[in-house]
């Protein structure tokens, strides 16, 4: 309870700096939303040509991107270092949370709110609703599905951006790993065979953010709903536990009065 009113608070404060310039804030929020809607338009034209892809349409097309597009967006408004954290572990800027008595991940993470983000989160119910599939009952769905989803994100870019403890600079890795996963998420899953499917659930488990949630958004399966929730907490579980051992190797880059 205590972590969730410092949670709180730290969004509360990131929330309001952000909307210190409002003009800057909508301006992102907007352009990202546009952006969302150009990528997406080759999508639409795709299957006005190919009416399906294995048994995959548009309106699959609209809840995967949708789920997708809010998961990222989620993450980047709630824990907007988890697109930087190699970088603040490479430079020594880990000090600053070290220093301080709460928990060094969670704070890290949380201490930045990235505003395109919102566009992304928006962006993402406004393409569930356009699949024409929304009800009251699977809007519910569809937010539970978001908050798996970004679960997963967030973990796969911890475990990938705690390689820097060993690896060193992980910048490059990172990029390439986030676009990956993005990329992955949002295809249609009929597309792979089973050994990339299990890469998929794996490896880079694009298709716990994407094409699973996107399934259990249109109708509810309990088994769906399990492996779910299973895949988020274990990654989870495995992210927290590979930051945790990095950060025994962790090397002070005196770094407390730069970020105070």
């Amino acid at each position: 309870m205590n972590n969730l009113k410092f949670l709180l608070a730290v969004w509360k404060a990131n929330l309001q700096s952000a909307l210190e310039y409002r003009a800057s804030f909508l301006t992102q929020m907007v352009g990202m939303m546009l952006n969302n809607s150009i990528y997406f338009l080759v999508w639409v034209i795709f299957f006005d040509r190919f009416d399906n892809v294995r048994g995959w349409g548009v309106t699959d097309m609209y809840v995967t991107f949708g789920i997708t597009a809010s998961a990222f967006g989620l993450v980047s408004i709630l824990f907007g270092n988890a697109f930087s954290l190699g970088d603040i572990i490479t430079r020594g800027r880990l000090d600053y949370y070290l220093s301080l008595p709460k928990p060094v991940l969670l704070h890290a993470l949380a201490s930045r709110t990235i505003s395109s983000g919102m566009g992304d989160f928006l962006y993402g119910f406004l393409s569930f609703a356009a699949s024409g599939l929304m009800t009251p009952e699977s809007l519910l769905r569809f937010t539970l599905a978001i908050l798996l989803s970004a679960t997963v994100f967030a973990a796969f870019l911890i475990l990938v951006q705690s390689l820097a403890f060993w690896i060193g600079n992980a910048n490059n890795l990172t990029m390439m790993a986030v676009n990956a996963m993005v990329t992955f998420a949002i295809y249609p899953i009929t597309l792979f065979d089973n050994t990339a499917k299990l890469i998929l659930f794996t490896l880079i488990p694009a298709a716990l953010m994407g094409a699973l949630p996107a399934s259990f958004a249109r109708s509810f399966t309990w088994e769906v709903l399990a492996q779910m929730l299973l895949g988020s907490l274990a990654f989870m579980g495995l992210a927290i536990f590979v930051f945790q051992r990095g950060l025994r190797r962790y090397e002070s880059g005196s770094g407390i009065q730069v970020e105070v």
